[in-house]
């Protein structure tokens, strides 16, 4: 086994296939407007090796082969896009899932309730996943599907945090003078994780969870940055499987180098593991 491969076991349920599982839908939240990235469009639209973000993320879910539905959340109003998916839906073959798509929200919150609301009947576990993790692989929808379907309401991809984290506060009168913020603690790595997507929910868990926040105000909204913060504070728990360094966001143009480089490589993005 290579250094970069997962090793068996990296998910609670990893390598199960006898397990029944349920039936998935996937959300895929494409409605971010992309400024960081400097395009002038919004993110789902910006180009990678060629072809639109939101290209790649609809071509690794449907790879995948976990989802009945991919609902996707695109920026209101935005006709180019809804014409890219409704060409994709050409290239499905036979026995694909139903593309829908609905108008994306002021929040991340809000897109996803959106979408929520646009799920066929039947549907059972949700993944809530982010355009912008265009190259996350394969295998973590499978690891996130095997662990709901082992029993868990809720379970995120995370990997180990490798820089040390320090705790920080704004500096205050002459202390400012020196630097804007001071350290006040480290945070225990061996403790912490980078949270990725797809998030995976049991249905009905993430829509109470999204009811029990439905009215936040604007501030509250957006210090929510992920599904899973919702699911939290309703007291359920929260597993973790492994994720991929594959799957990182494209939010920088950095980013978007980076992107470019794991896609031009010799073994192929969806491939490798690491």
């Amino acid at each position: 086994m290579s250094a970069t491969e997962f090793p068996a076991g990296s998910g609670p349920a990893a390598g199960d296939h006898q397990r029944p599982r349920p039936v998935v839908a996937v959300i895929l939240v494409a409605a971010g407007s992309g400024q960081r990235l400097g395009y002038g469009m919004p993110k789902a639209r910006v180009p990678l090796g060629g072809e639109p973000i939101l290209m790649h993320a609809l071509r690794g879910i449907v790879a995948s082969g976990v989802a009945q539905q991919v609902c996707v959340a695109l920026p209101a109003g935005d006709g180019s896009l809804r014409r890219m998916c409704d060409d994709f839906k050409d290239e499905l073959v036979d026995g694909g899932p139903l593309l829908t798509m609905v108008d994306g929200g002021a929040t991340r919150a809000d897109s996803v309730r959106s979408a929520l609301a646009a799920l066929e009947d039947g549907t059972q576990a949700v993944l809530v996943h982010d355009a912008a993790r265009a190259l996350t692989p394969e295998s973590v929808f499978h690891r996130v599907v095997d662990s709901l379907a082992a029993g868990a309401l809720a379970v995120i991809p995370v990997m180990p945090v490798v820089d040390t984290v320090k705790t920080v506060e704004a500096t205050r009168d002459e202390d400012a003078l020196i630097a804007p913020e001071v350290v006040v603690g480290t945070a225990p790595r061996e403790t912490l994780r980078a949270v990725q997507t797809p998030q995976g929910f049991d249905l009905g868990t993430l829509m109470k969870a999204h009811r029990e926040v439905a009215g936040l105000d604007e501030a509250q909204s957006a210090a929510i940055t992920d599904d899973a913060m919702l699911v939290e504070r309703l007291g359920v728990p929260v597993h973790a499987v492994r994720g991929a360094s594959q799957s990182l966001k494209i939010t920088t143009p950095l980013d978007l180098i980076i992107a470019e480089g794991l896609l031009e490589g010799p073994l192929g993005v969806r491939w490798v593991e690491g």
